[in-house]
């Protein structure tokens, strides 16, 4: 498995990293004569088949806190992919099978960065970008050499999590490995090597076999475990090169640069073409590069880097108004290895700690303000109700939602009232002042009601039988020749659209047998005129301008200002933006601009010493605050008025 692996592996990288002479590119189309391209396996014009791509999402709703396992990445995967479908509170995890963990591991959430495991190196990757939507990921080429555990820290609903990796499939022979297997070879095992041939000889046969379908030589050859060797610019032409002989080989001149300063890092020896009795150097064609050592990787800087202090992010202040507090850890964390370690924290005891927890205050909480008197019973007698205006009120003196103020402090605005026991009898109300006709017998009208515990219009016990008549005849005097106002038909509205007006003739007539006569109006004053005019509406025009009523102003004397709030309303009192911005009334107008004349209220006095402190957190908006500290808050609205009348 591990060389089929490796064959597919140098497949790809010399497709990749072999050029022409001028540095042109060579593709997988110039190797094999075809439009073929490389397939999700690192095989040119392959079919996918050689290897198997796993993914899928965890979607799973989650209930507890904490660690919570999405997917096993197997041994040998390659090309994985772990990535959060939003971003979230939530962070991804990893560890491996032996217990180690490798990210956020312990409850301590790592920094986005390269983190070795299995085998391989993981990016980890935690956007921050106030404006970035993506979420936290995990990306790593492998091949892994043990089975990792992926988890999610769950903190809130789960977004989704999206997995993808490759593993090699049974079958990792390319289709171009048995297009170019020589006639009447037999295949041993899953490479179809021939009988006897070694696995190094092999590799390099087929290697050079398949991409070129020429003899070894035509193009450099990448052995197992060496690194690609690209031809230097001085290096002498083939056809020039000297024969290669024992005046010439390679020797060590030195090492490259350490990766990092600090702990443990990684440096490699250099090897250069050098004369044998000289030891100048030459160019690396005179010497084997068969012969070349390999390079091996070797440890370098291996002291810790200095410990210091990973501060989290503050928390949400623990209350939304008034004075709350706000928390964040702090860990002691050192590098080493290209992993970031949580540590003792004496090891940080050089630095100075960071505080982790601290007061926040995100406003003034607002406060409830009873704003009128109880109303009168709603009964005048037994038990009934009565009510009175609770707003809630903010420290600038604006009404709020009362989801602002503190819930379980709201005075009531409602309760009962006992005007004590009703008198078991009927009560009556006066008659109606007119008569139900004009001229002729009618009748007037009044209430009856029967008034014990409760207001009823039955016939209870207690206040008998003898229910008070409800009406009561009345005459206006004959018909005939009664002078009266007489109103003709309304006009058609005054406006198409919106409110309008209508009229109409109103006379003063008298009636006679079948007839009326027209009479001076002053004949009918004495009797109720009907309207003449009357509002009227047919049809919506569209969207209007509205405003407030002008506020107090903000100054008593030497010029102040008064603001209204002014709205684009349509028919439905809906907001809109269809109004004509010319015809917008204005929203701010000057006020009070007469001369200031200075009052000393002997009684404005602060009756304890630390009014100061008051005047500091803004209190004086409050009815309590602003009588203690009399002379104090007075002092700093007659100050601020000053100041905004400046402005």
């Amino acid at each position: 498995m591990f060389v089929s692996y490796l064959i597919l592996t140098l497949l790809c990288f010399q497709t990749a990293v072999l050029a022409r002479p001028g540095g042109e590119s060579i593709g997988c189309d110039d190797y094999l004569g075809s439009d073929k391209v490389i397939d999700k396996c690192g095989i040119c014009g392959g079919d996918n088949t050689a290897c198997k791509v796993v993914s899928g999402v965890f979607k799973h709703t989650l209930t507890n806190l904490g660690y919570h396992k999405i997917v096993e990445i197997p041994e040998g995967a390659t090309k994985i992919n772990i990535t959060e479908m939003s971003k979230s509170n939530n962070y991804l995890a990893l560890r491996s099978r032996s217990g180690r963990s490798i990210i956020n591991g312990n409850w301590a959430i790592d920094r986005p960065g390269r983190y070795e495991g299995g085998g391989t190196m993981f990016t980890y990757r935690r956007p921050n970008e106030i404006s970035s939507t993506a979420g936290e990921s995990f990306l790593a080429d492998g091949p892994t050499n043990e089975v990792l555990d992926v988890y999610m820290i769950h903190q809130q609903p789960n977004p989704g999590i999206h997995y993808e990796y490759i593993i090699p499939g049974d079958n990792v022979i390319s289709p171009q490995l048995l297009a170019h297997r020589r006639p009447g070879e037999p295949l041993n095992g899953q490479l179809g090597m021939p009988e006897g041939t070694s696995h190094e000889d092999e590799d390099l046969h087929r290697e050079t076999d398949i991409l070129t379908g020429q003899s070894a030589g035509t193009f450099p050859v990448i052995q197992p475990g060496r690194f690609p060797s690209h031809q230097p610019e001085n290096q002498v032409p083939a056809m020039q090169q000297p024969r290669q002989n024992r005046e010439h080989n390679w020797k060590q001149v030195g090492k490259t640069e350490c990766t990092t300063t600090c702990g443990k890092g990684s440096q490699y020896p250099i090897f250069h073409c050098v004369n044998r009795i000289t030891h100048e150097e030459v160019p690396e064609g005179y010497c084997d590069s068969s012969t070349k050592p390999i390079p091996e990787e070797e440890a370098c800087n291996l002291f810790p880097c200095p410990a210091f202090w990973d501060i989290g992010e503050w928390s949400e202040c623990s209350k939304t108004c008034g004075l709350g507090m706000q928390h964040r850890q702090i860990l002691c964390r050192q590098i080493y290895a290209n992993r970031t370690l949580t540590v003792q924290q004496y090891r940080c005891h050089h630095l100075e700690k960071p505080e982790t927890t601290s007061t926040c205050q995100l406003k003034i909480c607002s406060e409830w303000q009873i704003r009128t008197e109880w109303t009168s019973c709603s009964v005048p007698c037994g038990v009934g109700q009565r009510t009175r205006d609770v707003k809630c009120v903010s420290n600038l003196g604006d009404v709020v939602d009362d989801e602002e103020c503190n819930m379980k402090l709201r005075p009531n605005d409602i309760e009962n009232c006992d005007m004590g026991p009703c008198a078991k009898s009927w009560f009556l109300t006066d008659w109606s002042d007119r008569c139900s006709a004009e001229c002729g017998a009618g009748i007037r009208t009044r209430s009856v009601l029967c008034m014990t515990n409760h207001v009823s219009s039955l016939p209870l016990e207690g206040c008998g039988n003898n229910r008070p008549s409800e009406t009561t005849p009345c005459n206006n005097g004959p018909c005939a020749g009664k002078v009266e106002w007489f109103a003709g038909g309304w006009t058609q509205c005054s406006s198409e659209c919106g409110s309008g007006t209508q009229q109409r003739e109103v006379i003063c007539v008298r009636k006679t047998e079948g007839n009326f006569d027209v009479l001076d109006p002053y004949e009918c004053s004495y009797l109720e005129k009907p309207p003449i005019q009357q509002s009227c509406y047919l049809k919506p025009c569209g969207s209007k301008w509205f405003h407030t009523e002008w506020s107090t102003c903000s100054k008593s004397c030497e010029g102040g200002f008064r603001v209204r709030e002014v709205r684009c309303l349509s028919d439905d009192m809906a907001a809109s933006s269809q109004c004509d911005p010319q015809l917008k009334p204005e929203e701010k107008e000057p006020c009070n601009t007469q001369d200031c004349v200075p009052e000393i209220d002997e009684n404005c006095k602060d009756k304890y010493y630390n009014c100061n402190v008051v005047v500091q957190a803004r209190l004086c908006v409050y009815t309590y605050y602003k009588t203690a500290c009399c002379a104090s808050c007075t002092r700093v609205a007659n100050r601020q008025s000053g100041f905004l009348g400046r402005r």
